[in-house]
């Protein structure tokens, strides 16, 4: 359409002035389009407009235990941890104080199973897949799972601080996953990747000393460090494509989705989401970004 009307306005000029009068009144027209369009949002994501669970009260699941970094002593309501801290400034976006937030206790499986929830939103580090969104509803993602590297914290290599330091290490990582691809393109380690089958063996490998490191996604590594293996640390993570992506889940058909997602755009905008997840899934948490 661009391309027609810019060859008829270099060969006639009289149409060219009329064109440009059109382009002018459809530009004009679209401004009140898109301002009721954003005012309408605005109005029915007002906190008195929001349909809730229960009048007045933001409703927030999480499961039981909340482990850190996501929560932190296992209270989400103290606001501590990723998820804690970003259920709040949600909160907040949504104009809800603090203590106009309740928690409840909602198994991970549950909460994507189909039918009525017993929460507004929940925050659980849940992925969002196309088989989960045809029953319940996500918001705009949070977070996007990064890389990690694990290695002994009694390793030269605990000291490492960026990804050139990790390029001549004995890598081991499972078969078929983002980790092996994130290994190879991001890494592109001197040594051929120690593969294995499955996450049993990667870790077996890493306790008998058949790998100098393992790459797997963040939360993983989270997890592998604080209950599965002895003297090891997160030297670091690493941003690769084929992340992750976590969102808010709410109802399928939700009211509130849209009212969801338009204040974890608006963190993200403002910095402030960024901050959280650097406060509480960076350098703090033992992860500091790789480069």
């Amino acid at each position: 359409m661009t391309t027609l009307r810019t060859t008829i306005a270099c060969t006639f000029l009289l149409a060219a002035v009329a064109l440009l009068a059109a382009c002018g009144s459809d530009d004009a027209a679209s401004t009140p389009t898109t301002t009721a369009a954003a005012a309408t949002t605005s109005e029915a994501c007002a906190k008195e407009s929001l349909a809730l669970l229960t009048s007045g009260q933001l409703t927030i699941g999480t499961d039981k235990p909340a482990y850190p970094p996501y929560f932190m002593d296992e209270k989400p309501e103290n606001g501590k941890g990723f998820e804690g801290a970003l259920a709040y400034a949600i909160a907040d976006q949504l104009g809800f104080a603090p203590g106009e937030v309740t928690w409840v206790v909602v198994p991970f499986d549950s909460s994507y199973a189909p039918g009525d929830k017993s929460f507004d939103f929940d925050l659980n580090q849940i992925s969002i897949t196309a088989p989960r969104q045809k029953v319940v509803d996500f918001s705009s993602p949070y977070y996007t799972a990064p890389q990690a590297v694990i290695v002994s914290s009694k390793s030269p290599l605990a000291k490492a601080t960026s990804l050139a330091e990790l390029k001549d290490v004995q890598l081991g990582v499972q078969v078929g996953t983002t980790s092996l691809d994130a290994a190879t393109s991001v890494l592109a380690p001197s040594q051929d990747i120690r593969v294995f089958n499955n996450s049993n063996d990667v870790v077996a490998a890493f306790k008998q000393g058949q790998v100098d490191a393992i790459v797997v996604d963040l939360p993983t590594a989270f997890y592998l460090t604080a209950a599965v293996l002895d003297n090891a640390m997160i030297v670091g993570q690493f941003n690769a494509p084929g992340g992750d992506q976590w969102g808010a889940l709410l109802q399928k058909d939700s009211a509130l989705t849209t009212c969801v997602s338009k204040a974890v755009d608006s963190l993200r905008d403002s910095g402030e989401l960024a901050k959280i997840t650097e406060q509480w899934m960076g350098t703090e948490a033992g992860a500091p970004e790789l480069k």
